[in-house]
């Protein structure tokens, strides 16, 4: 089984090759998605990591709040997304 981890506070910088080098420690990595702001392209500061159900919870307890380039980070299960209500 392969859970999705929310990564919040990224710096705007990080590559979806850095930001999966960083879980790799903690498990095999399916994959790693840094969400970028549609009209810009620049990183929106978060994104999503697909990791083996057994590391997930290893690497949400060894990253969350840890220091990476200068920010805290929030790591922790993604959630559904809601629908938009228009």
């Amino acid at each position: 089984m392969v859970k999705t981890l929310y990564v919040g506070n990224l710096p705007y910088q990080t590559t979806e090759a850095e930001l999966k080098e960083l879980f790799e420690e903690y498990g095999e990595v399916n994959s790693a998605k840094i969400i970028t702001d549609r009209e810009t392209g620049r990183s929106r500061g978060f994104g999503f990591v697909e990791i083996s159900e057994e590391s997930a919870q290893k690497a949400i307890d060894s990253l969350n709040g840890t220091n990476f380039g200068g920010r805290n980070l929030k790591v922790n299960e993604a959630r559904e997304r809601k629908p938009k209500r228009f």
